[in-house]
């Protein structure tokens, strides 16, 4: 039976929750490749932005060295958008997650290069991290940038934004803070809005998709597949504010 891409997210929403702490990882560990600048990148300079995973709440203030609003960035790729938007917003602290040591070490040569004081990094499933490291209520916003649409269908449940990991993040963003997502996969985002909207502590701050805000750079990626006719959809949603 053929199916429309609204059927599909429909059927989507019908599955099981993905459980937690026994959740299905988005991404998968495999040895890629990594420059001898980002390796490099990683062992002179991670001792300065990179934080250990621990089961323990972060203190970001003490992570920081300063007191400011925190916005998480999950899966953060090379770095180039990160680096964009913390020295566009310095007021900010940014605390990307990232599995991959290339894209690690590939941001942490941006900060040291660019001098860039408000990022920090945790190289740890973003799952995890959420759920033993960051508090209820205690984010500011949440940048996801074109996580993998894992588009084959038998993967679909590899897609990283799933009911249970929203209502996850919405636990930890504070009220009236932000969760943006952004993709360039049109089934994805479909399934995205269809998923966000679902959360009841979440609420759409605009008919569907939205614009892309002037904080979020055009990468070189993105503006690619623009040339090439790629539709790129964002969502911001924000928390619901208490009472």
């Amino acid at each position: 039976m053929s199916t429309t891409p609204d059927t599909e997210v429909n059927v989507l929403l019908q599955d099981a929750p993905i459980a937690l702490p026994s959740h299905i990882k988005s991404f998968v560990n495999r040895r890629g490749t990594i420059t001898q600048g980002q390796k490099s990148g990683f062992t002179k300079h991670a001792d300065k932005w990179v934080l250990p995973y621990q089961a323990q709440t972060l203190d970001p203030a003490l992570a920081f060295g300063r007191t400011a609003s925190t916005i998480l960035e999950i899966g953060f790729g090379m770095g180039e958008t990160t680096a964009a938007i913390a020295v566009a917003r310095p007021s900010d602290n940014f605390l990307g997650v990232e599995v991959f040591e290339a894209g690690v070490g590939s941001l942490l040569n941006r900060l040291h290069n660019q001098s860039i004081d408000n990022v920090r990094i945790i190289q740890h499933d973003a799952v995890e991290v959420l759920r033993d490291m960051i508090a209820p209520n205690s984010l500011a916003g949440v940048h996801i940038y074109f996580p993998d649409p894992w588009h084959k269908k038998r993967h679909h449940k590899r897609r990283l934004i799933q009911g249970a990991l929203v209502s996850l993040l919405a636990s930890r963003i504070q009220p009236e803070g932000y969760l943006h997502c952004a993709t360039d996969w049109e089934h994805y985002a479909h399934q995205m809005l269809a998923v966000l909207s679902t959360e009841p502590s979440l609420v759409n701050t605009c008919e569907g998709f939205a614009p892309r805000p002037d904080y979020r750079p055009l990468t070189k990626f993105e503006a690619r597949g623009l040339r090439l006719g790629h539709g790129v959809f964002d969502l911001i949603f924000k928390r619901q504010p208490e009472g």
